[in-house]
């Protein structure tokens, strides 16, 4: 104890390097039951009455961004944090059953045995790491001197706790994996998948040698095999929402908003001497750069002022993909490839190419005596991406379009109408609006257009007032009056994760199970906006009905009938085949001998074959040079000959022996330890109150 203390007050003038250890192992400290105001509680949810916090979990669910943060490099994205939430909670609630558990059996760890792990011969690797050389020995002196400087108290104090926590853990685990044995015949087995290779002849009759066509199947088989496999049928409680979605995405007042924003900083640039760069830093959101661009790299306003301006001209604010830019052109330089500018009208294929040729030649006639070609293409054009622009195509180099279309292109000349030209689309009439063999150097201040708080509340408010009429009146009928879209989910489950058409949010399933038939919800919040829903039907834990399942009990009653002819083919080929895999092809033409190649059975693939692990299994313990009788595959019935397997090694069995039950104790316990977690969450009392805080 003294020890300890001595260690606390003399803490080591080095950061530890803990930032990436689950602080969730820490002692999570009680929350006030209820808040000052209103009587809402200040916990997120408990665990068979313990408590957490709404502090403690938002602290958790930071940790965990900001180590996801160190990982990529990159924020995360706002639609994946609801998921991250979710993790957490999982987290959370698997290390309170965990504490919980140790409580239960009374396990401690005293100061005595943190001691000896921290000053031991071989600390905790999070500890040593930061004193380990570059010829990867640990400085042992260098470390204790650490420990025992007195200017870090706070960090060996958080290492104590990880390390006591750790020890705990341990402790547990030794008592739960306590029953946890590895057999003989299990390690030998795990060596024979590993190292054993074998080579196998076969012969494969396969289920699709007998077409669907060919077998007639009754009703009274299919009500049978029905009644015989209930258990296939069965489902969980499921229901499904009618649902009006109500989108997240900029006004018009929030783009004319960043407009008038640039304008003024056009304008201001333009009387200005300082340089266009001091511009870009204060009020761009991407950082300064000067880019040489092609003409197709522009959005089509941008490229029709930028072909317009002379160097030295501030260009803007033009719409682009990224929001709105206004542009410094510094100056133009010649380009090694042209590009250009051309609409078209595509005449499509109707079967008859001299009635296609008739078509696009009498609309060629109309556009040179005068026809409007825009309105010509909107009204006319097959291609429905240019047909709603006039026919216009945009800025393109070559290699953008087809062959014929593009020698067109580029060898007609700006302003002419071309006679059709055939592609394997159909007949195109082209007209080349523009060239250019020049490229841009510009400087660039990008301003995306991003929704605004006023816009979010008036969708929000869309929502409200939805929700409120719906719920008085007709859900349906009022989405209608109002031109909302109702959707509709498939069917999901209670456990679902992801509701089928909005995402991650298990407050719209919670809604959904609470519920009847009928009930209209509140607004929720999903990643792409605001939802209001409507439990559209309940459907209760039963077994599908029979016409529900019909098909699927024909493919599969199909499926065994076909099974049952290949079988009675291969049991008459291994008659008469004498021991001779090849002799298959001579009975049947349609069976093809092949090999296998040498393989192992551990990573549960056959070359030629794939997945199977009836044909891996039968391969592991076929006589050799014997011909099997015939065994059930994925894709039939296989008649197999082991040509080669090689022999069990004792010394390298041995040698290996303590590797694999290493190996099989970890699965065993990791398969033991997710069992028991799973076991103990469905028996805990697990309140969650996360939708008190937080909207998806």
């Amino acid at each position: 104890m003294a020890m300890m203390a001595r260690m606390r007050s003399l803490a080591p003038a080095f950061i530890l390097s803990i930032g990436v250890i689950f602080v969730l192992f820490m002692v999570i400290s009680d929350s006030n039951v209820m808040e000052a105001l209103g009587g809402r509680t200040n916990d997120v949810g408990s665990i068979n009455g313990d408590n957490i916090g709404y502090q403690e979990f938002v602290n958790a669910v930071d940790r965990q961004l900001e180590n996801m943060k160190s990982q990529s490099g990159e924020d995360t994205d706002a639609e994946k944090i609801p998921q991250v939430r979710e993790e957490v909670w999982n987290s959370i609630i698997s290390q309170k059953l965990v504490e919980q558990e140790i409580e239960k059996f009374g396990i401690t760890v005293s100061d005595d045995e943190i001691r000896d792990i921290i000053l031991g011969d071989n600390p905790p690797e999070f500890l040593k790491q930061n004193f380990i050389d570059s010829t990867g020995r640990f400085n042992r002196q260098l470390y204790e001197s650490a420990l025992f400087d007195p200017r870090n108290k706070g960090p060996l104090f958080q290492a104590e706790e990880y390390v006591r926590q750790l020890r705990l853990n341990e402790k547990l685990q030794s008592l739960l994996f306590a029953s946890i044995t590895v057999s003989d015949a299990d390690l030998k087995r795990k060596y024979i998948d590993q190292n054993i290779n074998m080579d196998v002849e076969y012969a494969l009759v396969e289920l699709s040698l007998f077409p669907d066509s060919t077998i007639k199947v009754a009703e009274d088989d299919l009500r049978t095999y029905y009644n015989e496999n209930l258990d296939k049928y069965k489902i969980l409680a499921q229901r499904k929402l009618k649902y009006v979605l109500f989108p997240e995405f900029p006004s018009d007042n929030d783009s004319l908003n960043v407009k008038k924003i640039l304008e003024t900083v056009a304008s201001n640039i333009k009387s200005d001497t300082a340089s266009f760069k001091s511009y870009v830093d204060i009020y761009s959101t991407q950082p300064y750069k000067k880019d040489t661009l092609s003409i197709s790299a522009f959005s089509e306003e941008a490229a029709e002022e930028i072909l317009k301006s002379t160097p030295g001209s501030v260009i803007g604010p033009v719409a682009t993909r990224e929001g709105y830019a206004v542009y410094n052109l510094v100056t133009t330089i010649p380009s090694k490839e042209t590009f250009a500018h051309a609409s078209h009208i595509l005449i499509g294929q109707s079967g008859s190419d001299s009635a296609d040729y008739k078509e696009a030649m009498k609309l060629y006639n109309e556009l040179i005596a005068g026809a409007d070609f825009k309105k010509t293409a909107m009204e006319k054009s097959k291609d429905p991406g240019s047909a709603q622009k006039g026919g216009d195509l945009g800025w393109f180099g070559k290699g953008a379009m087809v062959k014929e279309f593009e020698d067109a292109v580029f060898k007609g000349n700006v302003g002419t109408i071309q006679k059709p030209v055939k592609t394997n689309y159909g007949y195109h009439i082209i007209k080349v609006t523009g060239k250019t063999d020049k490229k841009f150097v510009v400087e660039m201040i990008i301003n995306p257009v991003t929704i605004s708080a006023s816009t979010k509340d008036a969708i929000y408010s869309k929502a409200k007032d939805f929700s409120y009429i719906a719920d008085k009146n007709d859900f349906e009928k009022e989405a209608g009056l109002m031109n909302y879209k109702v959707q509709e989910t498939s069917p999901f489950v209670e456990d679902v994760y992801s509701v089928p058409g909005l995402g991650v949010n298990k407050w719209i399933v919670q809604f959904a199970f609470d519920n009847s038939a009928n009930t209209v919800s509140d607004v929720f919040k999903v990643s792409s906006g605001y939802v209001v829903v409507m439990v559209s039907e309940v459907i209760k834990e039963g077994v599908k009905p029979f016409d529900e399942v019909k098909n699927l009990i024909k493919t599969a009653v199909i499926r065994e009938i076909k099974y049952k002819k290949a079988k009675n083919l291969a049991d008459g080929i291994t008659k008469k085949i004498n021991n001779d895999i090849n002799k298959a092809a001579e009975i049947d033409s349609r069976i093809k001998p092949n090999k296998t190649g040498k393989f192992i059975a551990a990573p549960g693939y056959v070359p030629n074959i794939g997945r199977d692990f009836a044909f891996i299994e039968k391969a592991q313990r076929l006589e050799l040079n014997k011909i099997s009788e015939p065994v059930k595959g994925l894709r039939g019935y296989y008649l197999m000959k082991v040509v080669e397997r090689t022999k069990f090694d004792s010394s390298a069995y041995a040698i290996q022996r303590n590797t694999i039950l290493a190996q099989l104790i970890s699965e065993k316990r990791n398969t033991y330890f997710n069992q028991w977690i799973a076991m103990a969450k469905e028996e805990a009392e697990i309140v969650d109150n996360r939708h008190m805080f937080f909207e998806q």
